[in-house]
């Protein structure tokens, strides 16, 4: 359990509601009333109503974007499981606050407020201006040779997604978009992968940043060891928050807490590649109302990641072969989304647009019948 921080993390929790599915159906019967045939926007349609439901019967414009990218390092990269060394965790981060990555030309673009938050980078970021610090320690613990965190350390990572996602929604954000930054942190993820879903280990580990065989079979033994070393040989239904603690990392911690309290506070969240959505497994297998708060932005080439997505029960909106992270794919949805909201908003109906509806009879014949 998680000791001092136990009580704020089950309060966070339990103020999870699910949506009301009455505004899914008022939003269906508004979508069906639209000018076109019945159902023919597709995945739009449900995103719409899945929106309209989040906000209790309201569509927000203009859609208030923002995209808090976490930043940490991993212990378990003393194994050899990553093809980049260590350091470029800072060096990215660095070029995140100097406007130079994927996820600063996108976020500028689609006007996506963005956060870099340093909650566990193994670097002394003492000239960085505009970073968010809540760094709990300089990297989480070798999983293969103990618990990624301590118990305390896992409800400091918890506490501080909670804190971003509060003041998220003190700013006036309507949909928020996750994202990460960490060498070893697809080798975190996959042992979540595979303790959450019972998948096997071989399937859901892929190569990452661009292992070869030899690495990546190292990858996978490392995780055999770690799930053996805290979970037992044939681990069943392990507690969820001890599998973030035993297997995880801070930013996929804190990536939790700050998805249970946004969907606590009605935010529509967006997550992103193969990292956000581990944390966004462990906070559904927690508490799994707060899928109805959720949207894949995108489907990655990690292997592990449509397993994650169809634990949860969630499909993604964009399939472009990206496996960048930093929030990219999360970002790229969030026009998509509020394309939806326009639509559903702006588009005449049958009724005002003086349209025959579908199954209304030819007007030759309502002619005939005065």
């Amino acid at each position: 359990m998680i000791s001092s921080h136990a009580f704020t993390i089950a309060e966070m929790i339990s103020a999870v509601a699910p949506c009301n599915a009455t505004y899914k159906a008022e939003a269906q019967r508004r979508l069906d009333s639209l000018t076109k045939p019945i159902g023919s926007l597709g995945s739009l349609e449900t995103i719409a109503g899945q929106v309209y439901s989040i906000f209790s019967g309201e569509m927000p414009q203009p859609l208030r974007k923002a995209v808090y990218v976490f930043a940490s390092d991993h212990g378990v990269t003393e194994e050899g499981v990553s093809a980049y060394p260590r350091e470029v965790t800072a060096q990215m981060v660095l070029n995140f606050l100097n406007g130079g990555a994927a996820i600063n030309v996108l976020a500028r673009l689609h006007q996506a407020d963005l956060t870099v938050v340093d909650v566990g980078v193994d670097y002394g970021f003492d000239e960085a201006p505009g970073l968010c610090r809540m760094k709990v320690r300089r990297g989480s613990r070798n999983m293969h040779q103990e618990a990624a965190m301590s118990h305390e350390e896992l409800g400091q990572a918890l506490e501080a997604g909670v804190r971003l996602a509060n003041e998220a929604s003190a700013k006036g954000y309507h949909i928020v978009a996750i994202g990460e930054m960490g060498i070893g942190n697809t080798t975190a993820a996959s042992a979540i992968t595979a303790a959450l879903t019972g998948e096997s280990i071989g399937t859901v580990t892929g190569r990452g940043a661009g292992l070869d065989d030899v690495g990546r079979n190292r990858k996978v033994h490392v995780i055999k060891r770690s799930l053996k070393r805290h979970f037992g040989a044939s681990p069943s239904n392990p507690e969820p928050l001890e599998v973030l603690r035993s297997v995880g990392g801070l930013e996929i911690a804190a990536m939790t807490g700050f998805i249970f309290a946004a969907a606590a506070r009605r935010m529509a969240i967006v997550c992103d590649g193969f990292i956000s959505t581990a944390a966004a497994a462990i906070a559904y297998a927690t508490a799994p109302q707060v899928a109805d708060y959720m949207f894949a932005g995108h489907c990655s080439e990690e292997p592990g990641h449509r397993h994650l997505l169809r634990y949860i029960g969630v499909k993604p909106i964009l399939s472009l072969g990206m496996r960048l992270g930093e929030g990219t794919g999360a970002v790229l949805a969030m026009p998509v989304i509020e394309s939806a909201l326009h639509l559903y908003s702006e588009m005449a109906t049958f009724s005002s647009a003086g349209i025959s509806g579908a199954g209304a009879a030819p007007a030759t014949t309502r002619e005939s019948e005065r």
